[in-house]
């Protein structure tokens, strides 16, 4: 029976939906391979296989040189965390083969971060939505990646220009992993001033009018398994123009039943 439990548990799909899942993007905390806060390396490590075959799913796929310098960075971050695998491989332009199949050649598949609408556009035009529907392993979505597995993605205005752009898409369909729309890098981005306005007093919090964000700084996560989604870490909700803190530092809350 016990086997039995185990097996089941890794053919189900797991996914980390995380803000960084190797530490925070300004440096202000050392990490040597995955982020051991807020229990991420030891539950990552509940279902990651010996030997794991591994593949990233580029955020900006036209740009090889950035993309051969993130699978060796990925490959060398495994190592360092112990996480033992077999191959990782890359997802980009350069792919010849996008199939169902080819994906559930692997056991774990990252969603790489970047800019949303431009990952999106990869996404869609791979048919990825369909394709990692039914996909039996552990999902990993970092930054972009984590925004891109909504079910209707909120794509937070991020470069100059798109918030004042009327053409510039906020909402766009997604992965569908989840219908939780989560903004990443809190602790970074929270007194961004974009096209003259505050992002999340001016931009954000308007369009959330009707809507809920889940907001992570990076070292937080939120795991999906069963359908059951766990906040880890500090997170907070907003909604129809206003902010709550949710969830504490090194504490877990249960998000979706």
């Amino acid at each position: 029976m016990k086997n039995d439990k185990q097996n089941e548990v890794q053919r189900a799909m797991i996914v980390f939906l995380t803000s960084s899942p190797t530490g925070p993007l300004d440096g202000k905390r050392k990490v040597e391979g995955f982020d051991e806060k807020n229990q991420f390396s030891e539950n990552l490590r509940k279902y990651w296989k010996q030997n794991a075959k591994c593949l990233i799913i580029s955020a900006f796929p036209d740009e090889d040189e950035a993309n051969d310098g993130m699978q060796k960075s990925m490959t060398e971050t495994l190592k360092r965390a112990g996480f033992p695998f077999h191959t990782f491989d890359i997802w980009d332009r350069r792919t010849v083969d996008f199939s169902e199949q080819a994906l559930k050649h692997y056991d774990v598949i990252f969603l790489g971060g970047g800019h949303v609408p431009t990952e999106n556009a990869f996404f869609h035009k791979i048919g990825l939505r369909e394709k990692i529907a039914g996909f039996e392993g552990v999902i990993i979505g970092i930054s972009a990646g984590t925004m891109n597995s909504a079910d209707l993605v909120y794509a937070q205005p991020e470069l100059a220009g798109e918030a004042v752009d009327p053409g510039y898409e906020r909402f766009l369909p997604g992965l569908g992993l989840t219908k939780t729309n989560i903004l990443p890098h809190y602790q970074m981005v929270k007194d961004y001033l974009l096209d003259g306005m505050r992002l999340y007093e001016d931009i954000t919090f308007k369009d959330s009018i009707g809507h809920e964000f889940l907001v992570l700084p990076d070292g937080s996560y939120l795991l999906i398994e069963d359908g059951k989604e766990i906040i880890y870490g500090e997170a907070y909700r907003i909604a129809d123009g206003k902010m709550e803190k949710i969830c504490e530092e090194n504490q877990k809350n249960i998000w979706q039943e």
